[in-house]
């Protein structure tokens, strides 16, 4: 994880692009009329109304051209296809959930997995320790153990599988990809998994590890679609967490070289995501991906967006159109005082995010005490619930209720599709659903302000409440 002030550093409002062009039909014969569309249905979150059902709107005619205040939509043109939406499963999580009781916690699990709900579908896993964990620990703790005959993912069992599968069981197409804080220690220079860096001569090791870790999770029925090679390359925290430098031709040649050969020798599906770093290492990535060997293996690069902008992952995709963008960690602060109402916030990151090439956002912990416990690192996040460590009353976070209204409509499959117009303060993102069903998400961080909504010849009129996420959606 990065610096704890920069835990909260929104990302400022890039650029919307210019107003979109409409093309006349020629005057020959009258072009086809497309099926109207059906009314708009409206979902609010503001100061007032936490996801509720606003009255529904109507499409009109409108000018056929731009109009001056209106975002103009253009489904033809259509870009990333989106994976889904969720957050981590940390050790704390996974502990966190356990001390509910089982009818709580299975209530719990239907409101934030099942597809009729929150449909959270992208969630992440940790290799060992994390900060959010109960102890620091690695699956092959002590002294060097090049042939791994000490592996061991017992202490997973506990808790953080039997959620795992209970989750799976709620949401069979659960995408889960998992990612190292730190090797063991006795891999790395300093001997610890606190801070420091990998040793070259346990590469090999390394790569049998991540091997056995995903043998020994699938055959307890928790199957991992994708790895990272290492959470945050480019810090070792100060040595105050488990955590890991891996420079980039380390990263290179341990992909290359050993990791991408090892999985695909033993018929193991997952997939490799590189860098699980900030927006600022957009060159690395570049560089990365140049790599002709490495690209046999890897395709991915996953994202964190505590520094830098999110159009530096535009550049990233500029250079390499192929390649498949992730983003894979960001969670509030639960000392902060709009932890609870913070979504225009994360509405903005989120859509961002996806205007950036991004084809899943997932956040951090998914949940934690009030407290932001357990934790054995520096920093101060909370869970995107909060679960009380006596009464276990669960609460929930401006992020929630962010992801509310992206998770709960924008479906795996869906492709953003081209929105533009820019108004100061108000953020937008549309997608088109597998079913042809069309999303339209604005975030308005400023004042109640009226808008036009524009597709083709129709329009809609809308009012942004203050503070604001709203969702419309149509056929």
């Amino acid at each position: 994880m990065s610096a704890a002030q920069t835990r909260r550093n929104f990302l400022k409002l890039s650029a919307a692009g210019l107003a979109a062009s409409t093309v006349l039909p020629s005057w020959g014969a009258p072009p086809s009329s497309p099926p109207s569309p059906s009314e708009i249905t409206v979902r609010v979150t503001d100061e007032k109304r936490l996801f509720e059902r606003a009255p529904a709107l109507a499409w009109r005619p409108g000018p056929g051209k731009p109009s001056v205040g209106s975002i103009q939509l253009n489904p033809q043109t259509k870009f990333q296809e989106i994976l889904g939406f969720g957050a981590a499963f940390t050790d704390a999580s996974c502990y966190t959930f356990n001390q509910l009781s089982g009818d709580a916690r299975e209530q719990l699990f239907h409101e934030l997995f099942h597809p009729s709900e929150m449909g959270l579908s992208v969630c992440r896993t940790c290799i060992g320790a994390s900060d959010y964990s109960t102890e620091m620990y690695s699956f092959d703790e002590g002294e060097p153990d090049p042939d791994l005959k000490r592996f061991s993912i017992d202490h997973d069992r506990a808790y953080l599988l039997p959620v795992l599968r209970q989750a799976r069981k709620v949401n069979p197409d659960l995408f889960l990809f998992s990612s190292p804080w730190s090797p063991p220690g006795w891999m790395k220079a300093n001997r610890t998994m606190l801070g420091g860096s990998m040793r070259k001569k346990y590469f090999a090791s390394y790569a049998q590890y991540f091997l056995r870790f995903l043998q020994g999770y699938a055959a307890e029925g928790v199957p991992i679609q994708a790895v990272t090679s290492q959470n945050e390359v480019d810090t070792d925290q100060d040595g105050r967490m488990p955590a890991c430098l891996w420079g980039q031709e380390y990263e290179i040649e341990f992909v290359k070289e050993h990791l991408g050969p090892v999985l695909n020798s033993n018929g193991i599906p997952a997939k490799i995501w590189l860098l699980d770093h900030n927006y600022n290492l957009w060159g690395r990535a570049i560089c990365e991906l140049d790599d002709p060997g490495l690209r046999k293996y890897s395709n991915a690069v996953a994202w964190h967006g505590y520094v830098g902008s999110a159009d530096m992952m535009s550049k990233v995709h500029a250079a390499h159109p192929d390649a498949q963008t992730y983003w894979t960690e960001g969670g509030p602060d639960y000392t902060s005082p709009t932890y609870a109402t913070d979504w225009a916030a994360w509405g903005h990151t989120f859509t961002e995010v996806l205007r950036n090439w991004c084809q899943s956002i997932t956040g951090w912990n998914l949940a934690l005490d009030e407290h932001g416990r357990p934790n054995i690192g520096p920093f101060s996040c909370g869970g995107m619930v909060t679960i009380h460590s006596q009464t276990k009353e669960v609460t929930r976070s401006g992020q929630y209720w962010a992801f509310a209204h992206f998770s709960r409509l924008i479906h795996r499959g869906a492709r953003r599709f081209d929105s533009r117009g820019t108004m100061p303060g108000v953020d937008h993102v549309a997608c088109e659903n597998p079913d042809g069903q069309k999303i339209l998400v604005f975030t308005n961080a400023g004042a109640e302000r009226p808008l036009l909504v524009q597709m083709g010849t129709l329009v809609a009129d809308l009012t942004l409440t203050s503070n604001s996420v709203t969702t419309l959606a149509w056929k």
